[in-house]
Formats: C-alpha cells, sequence, structure tokens
C-alpha cells in the first residue's frame, strides 16, 4: 500500500487539527493566508502567532503532531522530538530558572486547507520552526530550522544524544576529503560567526554570495560527500518533496564553506550554497555544544516562488 501523497495528508491533518479547536484556541490556530506573520522565521524564545501545545487537550496535541510528521521524514520527525525533549534537559541545566518546557510550542495555519487558494501552516518553538506552503498539490517546504542546545550529552565518553550529529559528522567527512587546494578554498575564516548567517529574517534571496570551494572543483569523493551533506537537509523532507526538491539541484554547482576550527570541540560553521538553495550549520556557543541549522530555498521560502507561479497564470 503505498502511502498519502504529502500534499494531500497535509490538508487532512490541518483540517483534523482545526476541527478539534473552538473558542479562542482555534482562533489563535486560524488565520488569513495574508497574515504578515505568515513571512517569519523565529527560532528564539519568544512570543509567536498560534495556538500552544501548552494550551491543548490530548487529542488536539496528537494532531498537532500528526501535522509536523507530515513535513518530516521518519528519521527527521526523530530529531524533531529529541530537540523538544532538549527543552526538558536546558531547563534543568539552567537551573529551573526560565521555566522551559516541550508543549512550549505553537502551530498555526494560514488560510483553508483544501480550499481553492493557497495556505500554509507553521510549527514553531524554541530551536525547531517550519513553515509550509501549499497552492494546490505544490509544495513550498522551506524555511526548515533545527537546532540543538546542548548539542550533545556524553556519559562515560559515549554520546547518549545528539541529535544533529550526522550534519556535522558528514561535513567534517567532507573537510578531510578535500585536496589540499580545494581545503584551503573551502576554509574562508579562522572564527565561526555567532549565529548563522541568515539568522531569524524572512527574506534571504539575493542576501548571500557563494563562498568556498565549488563541487565542480572537488574530486569524485568529495563531490559525493558534499552531496551527502546536502541530502542530510533534503532529506528532512518526506521523500516526494525531497525527491522534487534534490531534482533542481547539481552538486557542481555547489559551493561549500567553513569558518572556524576544524578539529572537533570548538566553534565551526559551514555552509552550502547553489541557485535556490542555502544549508547553514553553526556551532560556536556553549563551547561548541549548541548547534543551529538551517535548509533554506532563496527565492522560493515562504512560498514565493509559488506566488509568482499563480501570477504568471493568471
Amino acid at each position: 500500500m503505498s502511502e498519502e501523497p504529502t500534499p494531500a495528508a497535509m490538508r487532512a491533518a490541518a483540517t483534523l487539527l482545526l476541527a478539534g479547536l473552538r473558542g479562542a484556541a482555534r482562533d489563535r490556530a486560524a488565520r488569513p493566508f495574508d497574515d504578515p506573520e505568515r513571512r517569519r522565521i523565529e527560532y528564539r524564545p519568544r512570543p509567536r502567532p498560534g495556538v500552544g501545545l501548552s494550551e491543548l487537550d490530548p487529542a488536539a496535541r496528537k494532531s498537532a503532531h500528526r501535522l509536523l510528521a507530515t513535513a518530516l521524514s521518519p528519521h527527521a520527525y526523530a530529531q524533531a522530538m529529541a530537540i523538544v525533549a532538549l527543552e526538558e534537559v536546558l531547563d534543568r541545566a539552567e537551573g529551573w530558572r526560565r521555566g522551559r518546557h516541550s508543549n512550549d510550542y505553537s502551530v498555526v495555519v494560514f488560510g483553508t486547507p483544501g480550499g481553492d487558494g493557497p495556505w500554509a501552516w507553521r510549527f514553531e518553538g524554541h530551536h525547531l520552526s517550519l513553515t509550509m506552503t501549499l497552492d494546490g498539490d505544490e509544495v513550498s517546504p522551506t524555511p526548515v530550522f533545527f537546532g540543538a542546545n546542548p548539542a550533545r550529552v556524553r556519559f562515560g565518553g559515549h554520546d547518549v544524544l545528539r541529535p544533529l550529529g550526522p550534519e556535522e559528522d558528514l561535513a567534517r567527512a567532507l573537510l578531510a576529503a578535500l585536496d589540499p587546494r580545494a581545503r584551503t578554498e573551502a576554509i574562508v575564516a579562522d572564527r565561526a560567526p555567532d549565529d548563522l548567517r541568515s539568522g531569524p529574517r524572512a527574506d534571504v534571496d539575493g542576501q548571500f554570495h557563494p563562498l568556498g570551494v565549488a563541487g565542480s572543483r572537488m574530486g569524485p569523493t568529495a563531490r559525493a560527500l558534499l552531496w551527502q551533506v546536502a541530502a542530510a537537509y533534503l532529506d528532512r523532507l518526506p521523500a516526494d518533496l525531497a525527491a522534487a526538491e534534490a531534482a533542481a539541484l547539481d552538486v557542481r554547482e555547489m559551493h561549500f564553506a567553513w569558518e572556524g576550527a576544524v578539529t572537533p570541540g570548538a566553534g565551526h560553521y559551514y555552509r552550502i550554497q547553489a541557485p535556490g538553495l542555502l544549508v547553514e550549520y553553526d556551532n560556536q556557543d556553549n563551547d561548541a555544544n549548541h548547534a543551529h541549522t538551517v535548509l533554506r530555498r532563496p527565492g522560493a521560502d515562504f512560498g514565493d516562488v509559488l506566488a509568482a507561479h499563480r501570477a504568471q497564470a493568471h
């Protein structure tokens, strides 16, 4: 039995969520598509639009998680749940002073799922932000932000929890596979930035020029690893969406740039950039134990590309 296509699964899950809400909770969860809050990304602890999971009964809370799961592959949903659980770990580490908790996440639907017009939804809280925008059966599935604090929990020399481990390990393998010339091109700064270069800004189209070494200038092994790093972010999406996004990319056009220390345990940052693609990873704070990562499609985030297609069609 084949899985339901992602657009249909999202429509069904969003409709089920809204149907289970009443009164003020539904008012906060359902907003018009043209609401200016739709085009935003905020992965820091801040007030955010939508209804909080802590306000929902168990059935509605499960509906919110089912909606989130429609946007993620099984392994990425596991990463997301580990990120959510880390809020409790971080709260303990901070002496319970800030009242962080694993239900401090919000869900909001913009527009009408299954209607004639475009619509969108977002699941967001500390270190987790996904916005999916749909127009019929077309999906614009970015931005997708995953963070982790702590990025690594260890015991007896072993990792107990490390949600974003593949994103770091694959990039380090790529760096190690570069020949001396390509490695020199790839390392563009000795110190990592304090956060992602894109930050929590809504529009990154035209904001960044490719830095580092191009895939076309890498050897076959390094080029294959470059694709694996990019795929670690694309494969956060369900298989049908990930395949559609990957089909538009050429690994030879990707640029890989590294900033900061090249040895584990010190601040580091990398980004992959290509036409229509921006991937970033930063791990600088808390002695390089606080990671931020994001997948973005400049010019297509928040459904901008769908709006352009609709305008052209009409």
